[in-house]
């Protein structure tokens, strides 16, 4: 729901006469979480258990990748306010309620 708002934002904004050009925008909450946190995040969110394994990082694997949101905030007046979990808990039911994603042929 934040992101279809946020495009939504970026619709009106380049729809505004005064806007020229091409500008990238982030959108996101303008905070990394692990892998851990988010499969915790999921199972609390849903009632469901995921089965993982703590290994080494791999060669190549970042320590830390996220967006710097700001410039969201500054041109379209735009910025996350759901929670991870409200995020976990509605990817996970989009999900089930379309297991063949937008593929509507079985």
């Amino acid at each position: 729901e934040d992101l279809a708002n946020g495009h939504l934002k970026a619709l009106d904004k380049i729809s505004d006469k005064g806007w020229h050009g091409f500008n990238a925008i982030n959108l996101g909450t303008g905070r990394g979480y692990t892998v851990l946190e988010i499969i915790k995040a999921f199972e609390s969110a849903n009632g469901i258990k995921i089965p993982y394994k703590i290994v080494d990082r791999r060669p190549g694997d970042v320590t830390a990748l996220y967006a710097d949101s700001q410039l969201a905030l500054e041109k379209l007046e735009w910025r996350a306010v759901r929670s991870l979990q409200e995020m976990c808990a509605s990817a996970w039911k989009w999900q089930s309620n379309h297991p063949n994603g937008y593929n509507t042929k079985k």
